[in-house]
């Protein structure tokens, strides 16, 4: 009995556990933390780069070693022909390694290791992307729910006035043009109520699929948003951004790899060699040892290596222009986005301190000044559009706002909503 009553007791807490952490609101930074481990674009990168990392040690290392075996006969193709009897008659061995020009291993193994550097730069930009796409899929999806509040509010506004205007119209003071107009702005709410639950569905399918789960999987609702003023300056931004960025990362090894490459194609002038050493059993004989150096002529290489060095230079000065290419752009993008969430963030402040309070001022005074007689109906109703109209608009910015910071936060790095 004790034991059951112990069983009934862990499963209750667990149940109660798991319905506590249901109702917890959805949290950025814990999905997050779930996609940098679980998005398979991030693992794909991830496994590049590791893959990368084992290339500069096989590009700096020498080729394998060449082990020959062999006999010379005289008198017959046979092994051992003459073998102890003629000077030409020989079983044996070579031993041959292939050698580069001092320094050319040195130069492959760097232009590896900065090609791995900028596999990871990419992979921190794949990691950036993702989780630029997560953010702003995660401020849309909260962005419904503050718009279906206005939404139900106004709806049920609505119907408020609708029921005065029908208790007007029963004392003839009404029309029913006026209970027309006020079922069709009915109709409309609940068409931008369809929209916005398809809207809510597919968000949550989007984080779903960038955390690697079912797209039907249920989600919480978000965190109620927060919004401040941006203490960095723009300027104090864009300079962060040239040490954070991965793109500037990675097209700045880009210009170290195809400048190592450059050197390497002027050492490729130099020839390589080879040294060979080996043995050979003369029967009876004393026995006969070869050493021998086989060095490449680049007799008919100077066109070739000409059109090789040009060609690496023109990489080279490719790789510096597209450098200063991403650099304009990051800081062309940086103050669009900043600009935004500074915009976004002032039109927030007047709709909430004056345009939205005004606004339902004089909605509450046509509306009191209607039931009385005092005013008509396009008065009140113009109002209530107006009210509607002020409030989506304020979450529209609140959500400009947040997408304004996620796109800075995947320039720069900085995590300015703190």
């Amino acid at each position: 009995m004790f034991f059951h009553f112990r069983w009934g007791a862990l499963c209750a807490c667990l149940l109660a556990s798991l319905a506590a952490a249901q109702e917890r609101p959805l949290d950025l930074g814990t999905l997050i933390a779930e996609a940098l481990k679980s998005n398979p674009e991030i693992l794909a990168a991830q496994k590049r780069y590791e893959a990368a990392r084992q290339r500069p040690g096989q590009a700096a290392s020498l080729p394998d070693p060449v082990l020959s075996f062999g006999y010379a006969g005289s008198g017959n193709p046979l092994p051992g022909a003459g073998l102890g009897k003629e000077p030409t008659s020989n079983i044996g061995f070579s031993f041959t390694q292939q050698f580069s020009y001092p320094g050319k291993l040195r130069l492959r193994g760097d232009i590896e290791s900065k090609d791995a550097d900028a596999e990871l730069e990419q992979y921190r930009a794949v990691q950036r992307s993702v989780i630029l796409r997560l953010s702003q899929a995660y401020y849309r999806l909260q962005h419904t729910y503050p718009e279906q509040e206005v939404l139900d509010r106004n709806h049920a506004l609505l119907q408020t006035l609708l029921k005065i205007i029908e208790v007007r119209y029963a004392s003839g003071q009404g029309s029913q043009q006026e209970a027309f107009r006020t079922q069709t702005e009915l109709t409309i709410l609940e068409t931008k109520r369809v929209q916005l639950t398809r809207e809510r569905r597919a968000r949550q399918a989007e984080i779903n699929s960038l955390l690697n789960r079912p797209s039907n999987a249920p989600l919480p609702e978000p965190s109620e948003p927060h919004v401040h003023a941006v203490s960095m300056t723009l300027e104090e931004v864009e300079a962060k951004a040239q040490d954070a960025s991965p793109d500037l990362r990675r097209d700045q090894k880009l210009i170290e790899s195809s400048e190592l490459s450059l050197n390497l194609a002027r050492k490729d002038v130099y020839p390589d060699y080879a040294l060979s050493g080996g043995y050979y059993y003369m029967g009876g004989m004393p026995a006969m040892y070869q050493v021998r150096a086989d060095v490449n002529i680049p007799l008919y290489m100077s066109h070739k290596q000409r059109a090789a060095i040009t060609e690496q230079a023109e990489k080279a000065a490719a790789a510096r222009h597209d450098y200063a290419a991403a650099g304009r752009s990051l800081n062309y993008r940086i103050e669009d986005a900043y600009l935004g969430a500074q915009t976004a963030f002032q039109l927030l402040n007047l709709y909430l301190d004056t345009v939205i309070p005004q606004a339902q001022l004089a909605l509450q005074s046509s509306l009191a000044a209607y039931q009385s007689g005092m005013a008509d109906f396009l008065a009140v109703f113009g109002n209530q559009m107006t009210v509607i109209e002020y409030e989506m608009s304020y979450h529209e910015e609140m959500l400009n706002y947040h997408l304004a910071l996620s796109d800075l936060a995947a320039l720069t790095g900085l995590d300015l909503e703190k």
